[in-house]
């Protein structure tokens, strides 16, 4: 107890006067502090083989927040600057971000839906709004396009599609696959930009049959459709700009892990209060059921 109450006001007082005042041995409180040391080196150690368990189950994708965040769900307190201390001085880091482009664009003499959404990107059930746009991948076969779906509730991917080809049919088989997933059982409104795949008479007659409200952006900003560039920018810098695809099928195999295991299953948003996209429909269902 002595020691502690000395190394508790070093900083304040002079530890020789302390350890004369409450008649401590010097050298034993020297002692008593490469043992404060080592337990601390040694907690570290193990600290830092968490951090690498965590770090290398997300993908290398994780920063320390989100270590920080798991670490502390699975029972293993620690305070967050002391997480991002350990993986700087070990050099972990998450996977690097690019700059991301927008793909598509507005067809000449389209007719375009209003943009009623107006960022505003905030609804209270999952399957309310769905969200969607395309993206190309570069293989050594060439571009692949895939074209997502989005729950803005959720941000799960409920539908999703990928093609050598950029046109109508992409977003449709994205759209039909969503719906087989999750048959729509409310009025839905489905928000995109205003590229030719999305205001072409083929996509708008498949929402038609569904009853769908259609609203578009304004095409002024990628913003405009804020949550799927989001998306897209999550996948290309944790993802895809780390491989190279020498065919179209392999990057699809590559898509079909990222999304559907990954992303949907397991992958913690900040968004979200650090719940997975998955967590947050069966949390829906559940206050549903109840």
């Amino acid at each position: 107890m002595k020691y502690a109450f000395i190394s508790e006001f070093a900083h304040e007082h002079s530890v020789a006067l302390m350890c004369k005042l409450l008649g401590a041995s010097r050298s034993g409180y020297y002692r008593f502090r490469l043992h404060i040391v080592s337990a601390r080196a040694t907690a570290n150690v193990r600290l830092l083989e968490e951090i690498k368990i965590v770090h290398q189950a997300s993908r290398g994708i994780y920063g320390s927040p989100r270590i920080h965040f798991e670490l502390n769900k699975k029972g293993k307190p620690c305070g967050r600057h002391r997480v991002a201390r350990l993986m700087a001085k070990d050099g972990i880091a998450a996977k690097s971000h690019r700059r991301f482009r927008v793909t598509t664009r507005q067809r000449e003499g389209a007719i375009a839906s209003p943009d009623l959404l107006g960022r505003e990107f905030v609804t209270e059930c999952a399957h309310q709004v769905w969200v969607s746009d395309i993206t190309y991948i570069w293989t050594t076969e060439g571009w692949l396009y895939l074209a997502v779906i989005l729950d803005l509730f959720s941000r799960t991917v409920v539908g999703w599609a990928t093609s050598a080809r950029i046109d109508a049919e992409l977003v449709c088989t994205a759209f039909q696959r969503a719906t087989e997933r999750y048959p729509l059982r409310f009025p839905l409104i489905m928000h995109s930009d205003r590229g030719s795949q999305y205001t072409s008479a083929m996509f708008r007659a498949l929402l038609s049959c569904q009853s769908v409200l259609v609203f578009q952006s304004n095409g002024k900003s990628c913003y405009d459709n804020a949550i799927a560039e989001s998306f897209f920018h999550t996948i290309k810098t944790e993802g895809v700009n780390h491989e190279q695809f020498a065919r179209r099928d392999e990057c699809h195999g590559f898509l079909f892990d990222y999304i559907e295991v990954f992303y949907n299953q397991q992958r913690l948003h900040s968004s979200l209060g650090y719940n997975t996209p998955m967590q947050m429909l069966q949390e829906i269902i559940n206050t549903q059921a109840a």
